[in-house]
């Protein structure tokens, strides 16, 4: 025999020894699995319900419209020459991708445990396929949005578009990445503590009133400037002023604001993938 064809292997795998791994070669090996964990995400959630696809247009049509009576026509809250709904669907829209994120990766050790304790493949592909596919759906939403704009320009609305849109693709991909690194560390942590699984939705939910997702930041330091700095140092809430910004052309960017959300998105990731690849070792030992 050969002893060529015996000492070379296709794949090799290994123990993970290194404190901190991402590995993107080997996820490009295995990127036909991406995919399809990609369609089994955006098929299977909806394949046996009675509106399918729909529900994804149905959650922010009828948040906005929620937000817009109590907010807007119950609490008064201004928002220039946008109209209200316009408004509430542009920051809802950025925000229900990064919740998705948020609420797909923070499970994935305990609803995939049936899989990675048969097969090996790199267990960062299972949350990375959740953002992609949420992608997708955000997409779906955005086309809606896309829609209204439209009709209300039409419509006589004062609506215009500035230069900043090209960078919109960047200010989503912060909101991936943050849920991504968010859910990575809350799944790691799952997998001893069953219980955090309940506190997200709630967390969530407290997470959005301080996130600037349906009133202008400058309306908070008016109303409440003891309470201001709260939102200030909330990251989630400069991407959502930002893309105001970039879609509706309300609102400012404030340089530094983008700046402090990049440094805490990039640090929660990578604390998070460290978690992550530190769990994988022997998470199925206590799931």
């Amino acid at each position: 025999m050969d002893s060529k064809n015996t000492n070379d292997w296709l794949f090799e795998i290994t123990p993970k020894n290194k404190f901190f791994s991402l590995n993107f070669k080997e996820i490009w090996q295995y990127r036909d699995l991406l995919m399809l964990f990609v369609k089994r995400d955006i098929i299977t959630v909806y394949k046996q319900t009675v509106l399918g696809p729909l529900w994804y247009l149905i959650q922010p049509l009828f948040t906005s419209i929620t937000f817009t009576i109590i907010f807007n026509n119950v609490a008064g809250i201004k928002t220039g020459s946008i109209p209200p709904f316009l408004f509430n669907l542009g920051g809802i829209m950025v925000w229900n991708y990064f919740t998705a994120c948020l609420n797909g990766t923070s499970d994935t050790f305990k609803s995939n445990a049936s899989i990675f304790g048969k097969v090996y493949f790199p267990r960062i592909i299972t949350p990375l396929s959740i953002v992609i596919s949420n992608l997708i759906k955000f997409g779906i939403q955005f086309g809606i949005f896309i829609f209204f704009y439209i009709l209300f320009y039409f419509r006589g609305a004062d609506l215009s578009l500035n230069i900043s849109i090209l960078f919109f693709p960047i200010l989503i991909s912060f909101m991936g990445i943050l849920g991504l690194g968010l859910g990575m560390m809350i799944s790691s942590m799952v997998t001893k503590y069953r219980d955090l699984n309940n506190l997200i939705g709630f967390g969530v939910q407290l997470l959005m009133y301080i996130s600037a997702v349906m009133y202008p930041m400058e309306l908070i330091k008016e109303k409440l400037p003891k309470f201001g700095w709260i939102v200030e140092y909330n990251p989630l809430a400069y991407v959502i002023e930002t893309s105001r910004y970039m879609l509706l052309n309300i609102g400012s960017i404030s340089i530094l604001g983008l700046l402090y959300t990049a440094i805490i998105t990039l640090t929660v990731f990578f604390v998070g993938l460290l978690v992550f690849n530190r769990t994988e070792k022997s998470f199925i030992d206590t799931v």
